[in-house]
Parts: structure tokens; sequence; C-alpha cells
């Protein structure tokens, strides 16, 4: 009998050590219930505040450029359309506008409605799909009296005042809405700023000198897309250049020579060849020639590292890229660029950001986006 009894001890006791657990779970899972409203308003309320806090950051004073897209005018999962946002100490600028970048620049914790200016290298679509979404949110976000300037060579007035006139509609609907005083009529869309360099190569035009910001424009050779640039910043003793869409060419060597960062457009000829070599099994009739003509007028990553190594920069950024890339292909896009320059590659994703601080030699890297 003593036996039985002491087994009986344990047994009670496990029993209301279950029910006391029992019973606590039961209690959490009705005051979770009960106050689930309140506890996701406070999750909502931080993750808001977050976001605010992310766009009212002062960046330390520097060089910063932001890959809001990556990508090129195929389908690619991974990469939106190619654009580029460039801080300048107190100065913002958007280099491009592809198509999906709008909405990444505000992820990134770029404050759009301190634009001061867009700039386009040319005016393939994939160049400028988001100019209009871009243009809407700089007004929106800045209760601004002038529409954003739009920099870009001779043509740029065409594509600007098409796109205005595509959203004037949308703009009077905004005003009508939320009020003059919140968006200002008379800052809706874009004001286009065009400029002239010569059909020569190596002509160059310096836009912006000011403030320690210099921002020179330099031809590229896009043929037959005709004009098309590339851009150079300098600020506070950094530097750095955007290829734009360019094959090799004399000029973008010259305007990178020393240059902290290279952001250059990369293309690898033997994946679009694997591409064009299947097109038989697409329904696309024209796909065969495109990626047959598409080499011509891009760069391998082995010709952007040889520009690299000839200009003695210190770090190179590919984007734009060609063909869409899942990351487990990353080496074989690269091929063997790493032969041709000693210095760091890097294989741009969207939301990489680079931060070159003032008057020093750190780059730094992080992305921003996951």
């Amino acid at each position: 009998m003593q036996s039985t009894t002491s087994n009986k001890k344990p047994m009670r006791r496990l029993l209301k050590a279950t029910i006391w657990v029992a019973s606590v779970v039961v209690i959490i899972v009705l005051t979770a219930t009960v106050f689930q409203k309140q506890l996701l308003t406070i999750v909502a309320t931080k993750i808001i505040q977050e976001r605010f806090l992310i766009q009212s950051h002062k960046k330390d004073d520097g060089l910063y450029a932001g890959l809001a897209g990556t990508g090129a005018p195929f389908p690619d999962i991974n990469r939106v359309g190619p654009c580029i946002v460039v801080q300048a100490g107190d100065h913002l600028y958007i280099i491009d506008a592809g198509q999906g970048s709008a909405r990444n620049i505000g992820l990134m914790g770029f404050d759009i409605g301190k634009v001061d200016a867009i700039l386009l290298t040319h005016f393939h679509s994939d160049h400028i799909a988001d100019l209009g979404e871009m243009m809407l949110q700089r007004w929106g976000s800045g209760a601004h009296t002038k529409p954003v300037d739009v920099i870009g060579p001779k043509g740029v007035e065409s594509v600007v005042e098409g796109f205005n006139h595509a959203y004037n509609l949308d703009a009077k609907y905004r005003v009508a809405h939320h009020g003059a005083a919140t968006l200002p009529p008379s800052g809706a869309g874009g004001t286009a700023r065009p400029f002239d360099l010569s059909a020569e190569e190596n002509t160059s035009v310096v836009l912006v000198d000011e403030g320690g910001l210099k921002i020179t424009a330099f031809q590229v050779n896009h043929a037959p897309v005709y004009p098309a640039v590339g851009y150079r910043f300098n600020y506070q003793g950094r530097s750095l250049v955007i290829s734009g869409d360019t094959a090799p060419c004399p000029s973008l060597k010259k305007q990178s020579q020393g240059v902290d960062v290279l952001f250059h457009e990369a293309l690898q000829p033997s994946m679009i060849k694997m591409i064009h070599d299947q097109t038989g099994l697409s329904p696309n009739p024209s796909l065969a020639k495109i990626t047959l003509d598409i080499s011509s007028y891009h760069t391998s990553p082995e010709e952007a590292a040889k520009i690299a190594q000839e200009a003695g920069i210190k770090h190179l950024v590919l984007y734009h890229i060609l063909p869409p890339l899942p990351p487990v292909l990353n080496n074989m896009f690269l091929g063997d660029a790493a032969k041709y320059y000693n210095g760091p590659i890097t294989l741009a994703r969207d939301g990489l950001l680079i931060s070159l601080p003032a008057n020093s030699d750190k780059i730094s890297i992080n992305q921003m986006l996951k």
C-alpha cells in the first residue's frame, strides 16, 4: 500500500502542472485574442515610425549612390529597371527612371520629395518608364511650386512633354482632392533641361559646379542610339561614374580616370548566345534577331574590368544586368572579369548602397533591400 500511495503523488503533481500550463496557454490565447487589435496597432505604428525615421535620417557628409534598379528590359524577378540615386551632401539626384524603380527609391529610405533633378542617360524605354511616377511623387512629397528639372541630352524635351501630357488629368484629380495648398498646381510634372554634345568622341559638358559638387555629362557609344551619355559626380574629394548604356569607348575610360567607384552596365555575351540558341522554342518571333543584335551596343563584364583596370578605379560595380540572372549563375555571368581587374568587383542587385564619406578613402557597401 505504501508503494501505491507513493506512485500516485508524482502523478498528481504532473497532472497539476499540466493543468497549470494549459491554463496559462488558454489565458495567453484569450488575452492575445482580446487585445489582438491593440497589439497589431502597436506593431503597425512602430513600422510606420521606422519608415519615416529612415527617410528623415541625415547621412554624414559624403557621396552616396543607391541602386534602386539594376536590371534591363528582359523580365527579371530579382531586378527592376535601371536607376541610381546619388546624394551629395544635401543634394539629391536620380539617374535614369527604369520601370519599378520609383518604389525602390522610397523603400531604400531616400526622400524623393527632396530630389533636385532627374538625369537621363538616353531615351530607351527601360530608362524612362518610371519618369512620370517620379515626377508625380516628387511633387506630391514636397508640395513643390515648380516642376522638377529633367536633365538630358537633346531629345529630353519630347520625353518630358509626353509624360506631362499623360499625367495631366491625374494631376488635376489630385489637386481637386487634396487642395492647391497641399499640391500646388504649378509644381506638377517636369521641366526639360536639354544639353548638347557634339557627335565627336570625348566631348563632355559640366552641368553643375557649385557647393563642392561637380556633375559632368559625357558622350558614350550606344549606337544606333544617339545621343547617349554617362555622368561623373565629384564631391568633397570623392568621385563616381555612371556609364549608362554603352559599348566600350574611350570617352568613358577618360572620364573614369581615378574615380572611387565605376558603375558600369554589363551584358554577358556567352549567356545571351545560350538564349539565342534556344529561341526556336519561344513563341516570340522577334527574339532570335534581338538576341543576335543586342551584344553589339553593350559591354561584357570582362570589357568593363579592363576599363576599370586601365582607368585605375578603386571599385567596379556592374549593373543593368543582361540577361536576367538568378544568383546561382553569378560566377558564370562574371566570366573572366577578375583576370583583367585586380580590384573588387560587385555584381549589383536592387537596394545596394555605396557610401563614400567626404575627404576619405573609405568605400562602404550595404544592402538596403532584402
